[in-house]
């Protein structure tokens, strides 16, 4: 059976490339939603993913796979290359940063991946929280195509008429198809006040046009908390950095002080984070037990637990989900369903149930190694398949601003019981 690209890639900000993994001090990349009706474009492109022939006998290819090098080969290559290309010739480095993303396409896994130095050096200064690009939430698909899953209100690319469901072909003329998709970010990124020319591909549309964006440095909020009508808190974490517990629980001391008769825990479009922190909040509304489990190739596996006496274990809850949220958001809404917590309402999350760690190269890039899986306290496996929400509550595209249909669906819950 051929083997393809996974189907739903890490979502990341094009606004400031928010990338990482569950370990290592990153945040985890911004997530999309199984929107199919997104995903179902025509497109009178190539599929830089679909090539003949690549099919291949599994059994072949397995038997003859050592894990071993040829470096003979490689070198014979080199030499062949540099003794008769008509052409210039990349120095050492960037050819070596080439063999080495060409060996990591091998593995068919799109969080394993390469980190040329310049886009390193992006990723640890986004852990500050704030960014320059030209915000929009967006996915690498497994077409090759970069698609918008949101554009960020009251951010450039909204202003600028960008629509979740667009895909971006080219970034100042340059192609981005098929490319990868740190590379492909680092060209959308830039200093604020820059503008950036964007070849977009709308669905419904024929034709392709161009729109340019001015970028701006953007500084997006952990925690947002408010008293809604009836008497109901709500919470929304927007990701997992090293603050999401301490911010989570300052806003839960401050709304328990109303008295709130239950509480909205939102976790739509939540990239994730870390790993720590979404045990941490996780604990925050759970008595003693399970977490998550976390379970590497050769079968070793720990387990996460939470503890008694947390301020948020006794108020009624639901969480809030949707194709946006993803990785350590899964973990949190995972564990609530399973240890039978809170109701998750909303859609389908995006199942993204690996864990990657960073290792910084001598020469600045970095490369990032899926080492595990986690799964949730009943030992399900959310990897590619998300987590279904127990409440379907759909978003349509058309909704005005100024309305949720998802809240409101979670505030009618609390108050009826269904």
């Amino acid at each position: 059976m051929r083997k393809v690209i996974i189907g739903l890639l890490v979502v990341f900000l094009a606004l400031g490339l928010i990338v990482g993994a569950f370990t290592g001090g990153f945040l985890a990349g911004r997530t999309l939603g199984k929107s199919e009706e997104r995903a179902a474009i025509t497109l009178p492109f190539p599929t830089p993913f679909d090539t003949p022939g690549a099919d291949e006998d599994e059994g072949s290819a397995s038997s003859a796979n050592n894990g071993e090098i040829n470096t003979d080969l490689l070198l014979e290559v080199l030499s062949i290359v540099k003794n008769t290309f008509y052409g210039e010739i990349p120095d050492g480095q960037t050819l070596a940063h080439g063999a080495i993303r060409g060996m990591l396409a091998t593995l068919e896994d799109p969080y394993t991946s390469f980190i040329e130095p310049e886009i390193a050096a992006i990723l640890n200064e986004d852990t500050s929280g704030e960014f320059e690009g030209i915000g929009a939430t967006v996915r690498m698909r497994e077409d090759g195509y970069l698609e918008v899953v949101r554009p960020l209100p009251g951010h450039p690319a909204e202003a600028a008429g960008i629509l979740a469901g667009d895909l971006i072909l080219t970034v100042d003329d340059q192609s981005i198809v098929g490319m990868g998709l740190y590379e492909a970010l680092s060209l959308i990124r830039g200093p604020a006040d820059s503008q950036v020319l964007l070849e977009i591909a709308r669905p419904g549309e024929e034709e392709t046009f161009t729109v340019t964006v001015t970028r701006a440095r953007i500084a997006v909020p952990i925690v947002e908390s408010r008293m809604l009508d009836e008497d109901i808190a709500y919470i929304r974490l927007t990701e997992f950095d090293g603050n999401a517990t301490s911010a989570v629980k300052e806003a839960l001391e401050t709304l328990l002080d109303d008295n709130p008769k239950g509480l909205i825990f939102d976790l739509r479009d939540n990239p994730g984070g870390l790993l720590t922190q979404s045990i941490q909040v996780a604990d925050l509304f759970l008595d003693e037990g399970i977490v998550a489990i976390e379970r590497d190739s050769s079968g070793n596996e720990q387990e996460f637990g939470s503890y008694d006496g947390d301020l948020g274990e006794d108020i009624p809850m639901v969480v809030l989900i949707n194709g946006g949220s993803a990785s350590a958001s899964e973990i949190v809404a995972g564990a609530l369903q399973d240890r039978g917590r809170a109701p998750l309402i909303g859609e389908t999350t995006l199942g993204k149930g690996s864990v990657q760690l960073p290792h910084n190269l001598s020469d600045g890039s970095q490369l990032r190694v899926t080492i595990a899986r986690w799964f949730t306290p009943n030992d399900t496996s959310i990897h590619e398949n998300g987590l279904v929400p127990d409440v379907e509550a759909p978003y349509p595209q058309d909704t005005p601003v100024e309305e949720d249909p998802q809240l409101d669906r979670a505030v009618t819950y609390l108050l009826e019981g269904k």
